[in-house]
Parts: structure tokens; sequence; C-alpha cells
């Protein structure tokens, strides 16, 4: 695990940090669609992200999904962090967008390394900052752009977590994720592709424009 580390985050932590990761960090690989984290589950760990992609998603009452944004390699998640530090239950439910490698890192580790590396406490505060613009832009997307450039937006985003312009994803699976119906979704998918914007095959979509 210590060759993970030092290659995704060698740059960010220094060495004696490095090593307590390595002897307290347990490493996980999990495939894609796995349910990481659930609304509702007391969170005794944080992720940092090795390779691959996790979505972080928010459930109305009626249980509804809205995808809220993407962390990728390098990457932590702030709700996680939130509810680690407060002991409250998750908010979110974190599924895996790709296959992914992490390392989930006890609750009480990330206390006691906040006071002790500068350079924990800068990742953490800077992870805050990055996943709070993150949460802004979406809530800024729902706001703010018609339902064909949300679309439009969430398969480039898409595209670009799973660092590949053939997507392998369903109708229904994009209308769950932005929270409308499958009549809607695939009925834009034919203008986008009618503007040549993208490809539409049989369960994926090609970006032609990224």
């Amino acid at each position: 695990m210590i060759l993970e580390l030092k290659e995704n985050y060698g740059y960010l932590f220094e060495e004696n940090l490095l090593l307590e990761i390595n002897n307290y960090g347990t490493f996980k690989e999990i495939p894609e669609g796995f349910q990481l984290i659930d609304i509702g589950d007391y969170i005794k760990s944080m992720p940092l992200l090795v390779s691959g992609a996790i979505k972080i998603m928010r459930e109305d009452d009626k249980g509804d999904e809205l995808l809220l944004y993407f962390i990728e390699r390098g990457d932590t998640c702030a709700m996680t962090l939130s509810c680690c530090m407060g002991q409250k239950k998750s908010e979110i439910r974190a599924v895996a967008e790709t296959p992914t490698k992490l390392i989930m890192i006890p609750i009480e580790k990330m206390s006691e390394w906040m006071g002790k590396y500068k350079s924990w406490q800068n990742f953490i505060l800077q992870s805050y900052h990055d996943r709070m613009t993150e949460l802004l832009e979406a809530i800024d997307t729902i706001a703010f752009l018609k339902m064909d450039e949300r679309l439009f937006k969430y398969l480039r985003d898409k595209a670009m977590v799973n660092h590949d312009d053939l997507l392998n994803v369903t109708h229904q699976n994009i209308a769950f994720d932005l929270h409308t119906s499958r009549v809607v979704i695939s009925r834009l998918l034919k203008t986008l592709e009618n503007e040549g914007k993208i490809k539409l095959y049989r369960n994926s979509i090609k970006i032609l424009d990224l």
C-alpha cells in the first residue's frame, strides 16, 4: 500500500504521515456499482481514493436520488468528513462509478492528524473547499440550466471521470441521477444526437463534443 500512497499522495503528505496512513489505513478494491456508504449509516472511516471514481448522491423523501458530485483519485469526500467529525449519521450515498481502489482512514486518526500534521490539515481544508465549490456548481446547474444543458453537462462530467467518451449507461440510470423521468431523458438524448453532440447506441452513449 505504501507505493500507492507515495504515488498518489506523496506530493501532499510528508514521509511520517504516509507511514502512519500505511500503518492504520485499510486498502480496499471495490467494483463498479458497489455502495460504499448509505444514507443513515454511521461512518467509522474516511476514504482516500487511489484510483477510480465515486459518485455522491442525495435522496428525497420519496427515495428519488440526485447526483451531487464525483470524487476521483487524490480526493476525499467533505460530507464523509463532516459525519466522521460530528459522529453523525451519513446524509449521502456513495457509489463506485468505476472499479475503485481506496484507503479507509479510521475516524480517530483523522482528528489526531489534524493537530499533528500541517499537510493533513491543509488537505482536509482544501477538500472542504473543493467539495463546497462542486456543491455550489450542482445548485447552479439545477437552478439555472435547462434540462438539456444539465443532461449534456452530466454526460461530459461522467465521461471525464470514466476517462472514456463511450458511456455504458441506460436512459433510466441517467434519469435516476438527474431526478427526472426516463421519457424526458430519452427525448433530450435524441435531440442531442440530432445536434451532433452525442451518438446513441443500445445501452451506451458516445460523447462527440468533449
